[in-house]
């Protein structure tokens, strides 16, 4: 599974950016998919996961009510619209992807990866 993301740049705080993130290759092994973002000299966290059918979704505390994330099957593709952003927020956002049958916040149950995209909050 090949995962392309895309959509980052500069926001003012209280703005709003929408991530994607396309999908290739296996994507019918593919059971969740999820978020995370990685700030300079801190470790990658979890921001928020879908399951295949796109009902089940899990979100970080710090974006809960602010970002919304969806997936479509047809399209392999997953977006993340991320409204009311913070300074905070700044950070390397990754797409991701598990064949495992459950949702998880922890970066070992995702096998496949993509290259990330920037996404910068001025204050």
């Amino acid at each position: 599974v090949q995962l392309q993301a895309s959509g980052g740049g500069v926001v003012q705080a209280g703005g709003s950016l929408r991530l994607s993130c396309a999908a290739s290759g296996r994507t019918a092994s593919v059971y969740a998919m999820g978020w995370f973002r990685q700030a300079p000299g801190k470790e990658r966290e979890f921001v928020a996961s879908i399951n295949r059918s796109g009902v089940r979704k899990n979100y970080a505390d710090s974006v809960q009510g602010r970002f919304t994330m969806s997936r479509n099957n047809i399209q392999n593709t997953l977006d993340l619209q991320m409204n009311s952003l913070k300074p905070e927020d700044t950070a390397v956002y990754f797409c991701a992807a598990s064949t495992a049958p459950y949702l998880s916040s922890n970066t070992n149950a995702y096998a496949y990866w993509g290259q990330g995209t920037q996404v910068t909050v001025s204050s």
